[in-house]
């Protein structure tokens, strides 16, 4: 990948927060460039600081000190304009209840302020591609874990963003509910969209995604392709190479 490539610029960027008696550093002088459609994993145990990370690049949360360039400009220039290219899927549900699938997708469309004609068409299709359609006058309630992660997945693609940031999006779901979001995500790659996933699930990472970022105390120990690490620590798998990192740094 090319320099050319660089989609977001994270620059030198540090999150204190202030507890009663001490301050703790979620994140420590974190750099990395992220690459126009790629699939780039956050992983780090408890605290490690990949879901502060995650919070800070969806705009919810401001940082202490440090930058974040998209396409080369600050997006705390234009935070609005910013998260008009931004799609957002947390880590714990938080659909409308008393909304249908179909109103829970068309309210979102209207907060970006998208057109009823177009937002009709784009919510179809939406429901199309995730699934969707045979649930679309259903209350959300109604909805397995899989499918709300579906519908969260797809809420947060509405206005066609360039980036999206899933937040553990297949946390608590059963295995085979998790290989299908597995290849929902590799859609995402295919439509040209980037994706910065935070997960626990190192085999997770190692399938959908182009490289991995391993932190560990609000620091990057390491950026690379899960296969490079694989050859360079001389692991069958990534989750031996994480246990491995995890271990020597807490020594």
């Amino acid at each position: 990948m090319t320099h050319d490539a660089v989609l977001v610029r994270i620059n030198n960027i540090t999150k204190v927060y202030h507890s009663s008696d001490k301050l703790v550093r979620a994140l420590d002088g974190v750099s990395i460039d992220i690459y126009k459609g790629e699939i780039l994993a956050l992983l780090g145990v408890n605290g490690a600081g990949k879901t502060t990370l995650s919070s800070i690049l969806a705009t919810l949360h401001p940082p202490t000190s440090g930058d974040i360039f998209f396409k080369g400009v600050s997006i705390f220039d234009n935070i609005s304009q910013y998260r008009a290219t931004l799609g957002y899927c947390p880590q714990r549900p938080n659909l409308d209840y008393e909304l249908s699938v179909k109103d829970n997708l068309l309210f979102a469309g209207r907060f970006f302020l998208i057109s009823n004609h177009v937002l009709e068409q784009r919510v179809i299709d939406l429901m199309h591609q995730f699934d969707l359609t045979k649930y679309a006058q259903s209350n959300v309630k109604e909805l397995s874990g899989g499918y709300k992660q579906r519908l969260l997945i797809a809420r947060s693609l509405i206005h066609k963003p360039e980036l999206v940031v899933l937040d553990e999006p297949t946390i608590a779901l059963d295995p085979n509910v998790r290989r299908q979001l597995w290849d929902v995500i590799k859609q995402l790659k295919t439509q040209g969209i980037t994706v910065i996933l935070t997960t626990h699930y190192l085999e997770e990472a190692e399938i959908l995604s182009d490289r991995v970022c391993i932190l560990d105390a609000g620091k990057i120990l390491l950026v690379d392709k899960a296969e490079n690490l694989k050859l360079q620590f001389n692991k069958p798998n990534l989750e031996e190479v994480f246990l491995h990192l995890t271990q020597e740094e807490a020594q």
